[in-house]
């Protein structure tokens, strides 16, 4: 009987406004062949965000149901008010079908998911330097000061986490960064 290949599955993460998503979006615009993980929150929907698209937007009922029901690879408490999490069985189920799983999470999941699943690749996006890091998240416009100074502190905890991840790739160059993480994907 031929051996059934196992998908790979590569965990991104680092701190807010370091790119991410504008990183993966890259990878996936150049390899559609890549599942991307719909993770869920309970944050509201930004302009221009589709429900089960960029996100599942949950009410905090609905996800507590789903982490009472063990449907949750993993979840936590993102800037102290939003839960985020990734559903189990659309991540299990592409590994069974061999392909390449991609999760843009934030630090806490990173870590329950390389406990969950010690052989998930965890890769760190990190800025070229925190002052990079601060004109990126207030240019986008999509928090108010006091939102931005919440996740500013995050950041300097999550930055403070990259030794815990199997890599750690700069985002200088979106271009650059995305053609890193696919390769580390990959191998």
């Amino acid at each position: 009987m031929p051996e059934i290949k196992r998908g790979k599955l590569t965990v991104v993460a680092g701190p807010t406004a370091v790119g991410k998503g504008t990183v993966i979006a890259h990878i996936l615009e150049n390899h559609p062949e890549i599942h991307l993980s719909v993770s869920a929150t309970t944050r509201s929907p930004r302009p221009g965000e589709i429900d089960g698209v960029n996100y599942f937007f949950l009410s905090h009922e609905q996800f507590d149901d789903l982490i009472a029901r063990g449907e949750m690879l993993e979840y936590a408490v993102v800037h102290g008010q939003n839960k985020y999490g990734t559903p189990k069985q659309p991540v299990i189920e592409a590994l069974e079908r061999g392909e390449l799983v991609l999760l843009e999470i934030d630090i806490q999941g990173a870590r329950q998911v390389k406990k969950a699943m010690p052989e998930a690749n965890l890769v760190f996006i990190a800025p070229p330097s925190w002052d990079e890091l601060v004109r990126r998240l207030t240019t986008r416009g999509t928090e108010d000061e006091v939102e931005q100074a919440r996740r500013l502190e995050t950041a300097r905890e999550e930055l403070a986490s990259q030794s815990e991840f199997d890599h750690v790739v700069i985002n200088e160059k979106v271009a650059d960064c995305a053609a890193q993480v696919l390769d580390l994907m990959q191998n």
